[in-house]
This record gives C-alpha cells, sequence and structure tokens, in this order.
C-alpha cells in the first residue's frame, strides 16, 4: 500500500484530513521516547485497549500486538501542535469518564462489545462534528482513529502481516499476479 493510498483510507474511514502533518516532515527529526512525552505507561495501555477494539486480532494481528498504543504516544508527542496535544489528552479523559456514565465503569474494564459499541458512538459522533465544522478543532476520536489506523498499517506487524509486503527497493514486475481477495500491498 503506497503512503498516499493509507492517507486516503484513514481520511475515508475518519471523515477528515490526516492531522500530525509533521508524521511527513522531509528533515531527518530525533526520535521521540516514551519518558520524553507526557503518557504513562498506563496511558498506553488505554490507547491500546482502543487501538484493539478498532483493529481486534483475529486470524491476523490487531493493534495491541504491534503496540499501538506506544506509537500513538510518541507520534502525538512527536507531530501534533500543542493544541492538538491538548485535545487529544482531554480526549483521553472524557472517552473514559463518557464510558463511566454510560457503564458505571472504566473503559478497560468493558467487554469487547461494550467497547465496540461505545466506539461507534464516537465514531459516528465524530463525524457529525466533522461534517458541522469545518474550520473547528478535530473530535478527539478522529485523532485517536487516525492514529490508531497510520500506527497499525505502518508497524512491521501491520505492513507483514496484515498486508502484503515487498521489500523496496526490488525489481519492477508488471504482470504480478493478483487474485481477487488477496490483500492490499504494503508497498
Amino acid at each position: 500500500m503506497q503512503r498516499r493510498d493509507l492517507l486516503k483510507m484513514i481520511a475515508a474511514a475518519t471523515g477528515s484530513a490526516f492531522i500530525g502533518s509533521k508524521v511527513f516532515a522531509y528533515e531527518v527529526l530525533p526520535a521521540v521516547k516514551l519518558s520524553d512525552t507526557d503518557f504513562s505507561k498506563s496511558d498506553v495501555g488505554f490507547l491500546n485497549e482502543i487501538a484493539e477494539t478498532i483493529i481486534p486480532r483475529t486470524d491476523t494481528p490487531g493493534a495491541k500486538d504491534a503496540n499501538v498504543g506506544h506509537i500513538m504516544a510518541v507520534m502525538v508527542a512527536d507531530c501534533y501542535s500543542e493544541s492538538e496535544r491538548k485535545i487529544f489528552k482531554n480526549g483521553m479523559k472524557t472517552l473514559n469518564t463518557r464510558c463511566k456514565d454510560r457503564f458505571q465503569k472504566d473503559f478497560i474494564l468493558l467487554s469487547n462489545t461494550e467497547k465496540t459499541i461505545f466506539l461507534s458512538v464516537l465514531d459516528k459522533e465524530s463525524k457529525e462534528h466533522n461534517n458541522k465544522n469545518d474550520d473547528s478543532e478535530p473530535h478527539y476520536f478522529v485523532l485517536m482513529k487516525q492514529l490508531v489506523l497510520f500506527g497499525f498499517f505502518t508497524s512491521e506487524i501491520g505492513a507483514t502481516k496484515v498486508l502484503r509486503y515487498v521489500a523496496v527497493p526490488g525489481r519492477y514486475d508488471g504482470e504480478y499476479p493478483y487474485k481477487p481477495g488477496d490483500k492490499a500491498w504494503a508497498t
């Protein structure tokens, strides 16, 4: 899958252009360690639960297998503006508070079915928010969902175990066999 195709898929799935454009910077930026972010290990666990609900393990690995929560935390710290980071961090609190209001327990303690139902409500809400508010700040769930999709499909596990992967550079093969139902390409 080409990067452009991935971004189109993320925009289609979230109803919003990809947020955090510094991820595509052409200059080499120093890597950010989790210890250099505002996220704790429990925050990463919380993000992994959200990510696993969006991309669960089936006959292929899920988001937890790729530790997408860690990827999300580092990308927020490294690629988001201060206002986007604030929306994301407040969104984590809001998500859990709303979950407690609805189910009387933390998001992490919900069953998989309850998690899916709850995130489906947030997904619908975020798309309505995007449709009504062209110039406003993004909905926090859009930020989360975009990072889950981007983090998973650009991880080694997502690119090699879920998508078909051919290392680049490789030779050009204009007649590579394709059968209906084949996985999408990672490169």
